[in-house]
């Protein structure tokens, strides 16, 4: 009897044991229930950009290589501008040429013009009357036979003639004093906007021989050498963009309801486990689809989930694309 009591004292210690271990004081209650946590999986977003110039060109020089840190609006290469510049030059002949053009139609004849045509009708003029005191004096000559009929023929038509270039020289003096037409001006002004246009966009060009990083990153990768002749489909550099980091999850349909956009949580990486990120939830799939293969968690591999978007406030250079990673939710630990 004596050796059953101490065997039975260390069976009930370890059943009493064991119960507490698997929660049994909470169960009936004697103890509070621990809250388990609310986490989600997911991966650092790949986001990367091709680049390459817009223009067909030769490639003159690069100024960066594979894993350069570089800044928004930094140069990275830059084609042999030569025909560009040209297309340039050609294109302000065209514009000055044409502006000239419009300022003299718009300015209208000079007055010296406008006194030239003054003093060519006033010649027409003087050379009609004379071909008139011709005419007449021939008229009543013919009658008495003292001159034949072709010089009655040759004084009629010199007056004719002399009709016709003073009613000329009159047409022109007028058109000199009226000025340019309207239509004429409006045709110019299309042609210098046209030509004005055109400058612009060789301009353009001419610009766009420089290749400019369009956001901060890291060229991941330095496809073309300069002399190489490209394309505007031709990729030069691959940039893998730094700011801002988008990390990528999934929630089950159930946990859906516990999120909102502007959630805060905390993001961390196998690397650091004990150094967490802090984030906001920007963006809540409205489209339900199936868990992608990426979710490794056994309960959410054959549901339907939704996709968030967590951006990261202050990201640091250990959260690296395609990394997977661990999102907890601080606000959802006391519910």
């Amino acid at each position: 009897m004596r050796r059953i009591l101490p065997l039975a004292i260390v069976i009930l210690l370890a059943a009493g044991a064991a119960a507490w271990w698997y929660g049994l004081p909470q169960k009936l209650g004697w103890l509070p229930e621990r809250t388990k946590e609310f986490a989600l999986y997911g991966n650092v977003d790949i986001r990367q950009v091709s680049l390459g110039f817009r223009l067909n060109g030769r490639v003159a020089s690069l100024a960066v290589d594979e894993g350069d840190m570089i800044k928004s609006g930094e140069v990275l290469g830059k084609l042999d501008t030569a025909p560009f510049a040209a297309a340039v030059a050609s294109a302000e002949a065209n514009v000055a040429a044409l502006q000239a053009t419009l300022d003299k139609l718009k300015a209208g004849p000079r007055p010296t013009e406008i006194a030239q045509a003054q003093a060519s009708y006033d010649e027409s003029l003087a050379a009609l009357r004379n071909a008139n005191i011709a005419y007449d004096r021939a008229r009543q000559l013919r009658p008495q036979g003292t001159i034949s009929e072709a010089n009655l023929d040759e004084a009629t038509a010199n007056r004719s003639m002399a009709v016709a270039r003073s009613d000329s020289a009159n047409e022109a003096l007028k058109l000199l004093q009226e000025g340019s037409r309207v239509e004429d001006i409006a045709n110019a002004e299309a042609q210098l906007k046209a030509a004005q246009s055109a400058l612009a966009s060789a301009r353009i060009s001419l610009a766009d021989t420089e290749l400019l990083a369009p956001n901060d990153g890291i060229i991941l990768s330095r496809v073309r050498e300069p002399g190489a002749i490209v394309s505007p489909a031709d990729t030069v550099f691959v940039l893998s963009l730094t700011q801002p980091v988008w990390v990528r999850s999934y929630v089950a349909e159930g946990d859906l309801g516990r999120l909102h956009p502007g959630m805060k949580v905390q993001v961390t990486s196998d690397t650091q486990p004990d150094k967490p990120y802090e984030g906001t939830i920007g963006f809540i799939s409205p489209v339900a689809e199936f868990t992608p293969k990426s979710v490794e968690t056994p309960e959410l591999r054959t549901d339907l989930v939704y996709r968030l978007r967590i951006v990261i406030d202050r990201p640091g250079p250990d959260l690296r694309q395609g990394m997977p990673v661990t999102v907890r939710f601080p606000s959802l630990a006391a519910q």
